[in-house]
């Protein structure tokens, strides 16, 4: 027995020695991060600037592969079954982990149970946008128009599941109004729509409207989150706003790794991400796309995760939500 004991021993010790060796070889190939975001999104831009910081760090070629479509299951395929050895990274966000297990109950899939967290991207805050000619100048307008109208006042986003439904949902929850939802397949097409009245409002990031918000065609009533954007010193919080203070609407993007991931390479992986998200370049680029790197570490990226499951379960419950 205490023979047993010493190899025991031994062999843990061995594991611990070699985890930092591990790190270090990493990477030993080129790394292939794929993105369930179509080319061009901001997710998307986000991943290519990151991958090519990552890239000189790294002594190898890191590419890019989109997967869009499919509710995130093209992408999480084609990332699954790849070795979890940091050389597969996949890029989801808080609704891929979050959402995704309570719309597709049938599939019996939990995000993370398949992937592990390994870094934080970036997370975002929405806004509540309407057209420019809206007669709504507040988030309260708003609520009274669809209190005096139930079932009535439109609301779109860029589809079923996505932050910008179920932060209307829980809009719904929060005031007991009763509102229809459109969803969009293309973002551009929803706030062209937007700024033509016909959905009433949306809720919106800054880098996905502000193409119609400069051209004059949207306003912003309020931002959905605790405090103002810097970036829009002068649009409200929903609670300045004459709305109800427990709102808010974000997002955030990571990357995951396929089950079982060594703790040093995911470690290693978290720390190079973070050090390529402090470059000036990209925290320029964050600046102008309102986004925020809270640098959570992968426990974090759970906790939160939790978080917005417990709220996205109940919306999605509500209503009997489904995707399958």
């Amino acid at each position: 027995m205490t023979s047993r004991r010493h190899l025991l021993l031994a062999a843990a010790l061995s594991l611990c020695a070699s985890a930092p060796a591990i790190a270090q070889d990493f990477p030993s190939k080129p790394v292939t991060l794929y993105t369930a975001f179509a080319p061009g999104s901001g997710p998307d831009a986000v991943l290519r600037l990151v991958a090519e910081k990552l890239g000189k760090a790294w002594k190898q070629r890191v590419l890019v592969e989109n997967r869009p479509g499919g509710g995130g299951f093209i992408a999480m395929e084609a990332a699954r079954r790849a070795a979890p050895d940091g050389h597969t990274l996949l890029q989801l966000d808080s609704e891929h982990l979050a959402a995704v297990p309570h719309l597709y109950k049938a599939r019996h899939f939990d995000t993370l149970k398949v992937f592990d967290p390994v870094a934080t991207l970036f997370r975002t805050n929405f806004f509540i946008a309407v057209p420019a000619d809206s007669k709504w100048k507040t988030v309260a307008d708003l609520v009274a128009a669809s209190k005096a109208a139930p079932g009535r006042l439109t609301y779109g986003s860029w589809g079923v599941g996505s932050p910008g439904h179920l932060g209307g949902e829980r809009l719904e929850l929060l005031t007991s109004i009763d509102m229809q939802h459109v969803p969009f397949r293309e973002v551009s097409q929803l706030f062209t729509s937007v700024a033509a009245g016909e959905p009433a409002w949306s809720f919106a990031t800054l880098p996905s409207s502000q193409g119609p918000y400069k051209a004059g065609r949207i306003r912003y009533l309020a931002v959905a989150a605790p405090k103002r954007q810097p970036q829009m010193p002068d649009v409200p919080t929903v609670a300045e706003a004459g709305g109800p203070k427990d709102l808010e609407v974000n997002s955030f993007v990571v990357l995951v790794s396929p089950k079982g991931l060594s703790p040093a390479v995911r470690d290693r992986i978290n720390a190079d991400v973070a050090a390529a998200l402090a470059e000036p370049d990209i925290k320029a680029r964050f600046e102008t796309f309102a986004f925020e790197s809270p640098g959570w570490s992968p426990a974090e990226i759970e906790k939160q995760a939790a978080i917005k499951s417990k709220v996205y379960g109940e919306l999605i419950a509500r209503k009997n939500i489904s995707l399958e």
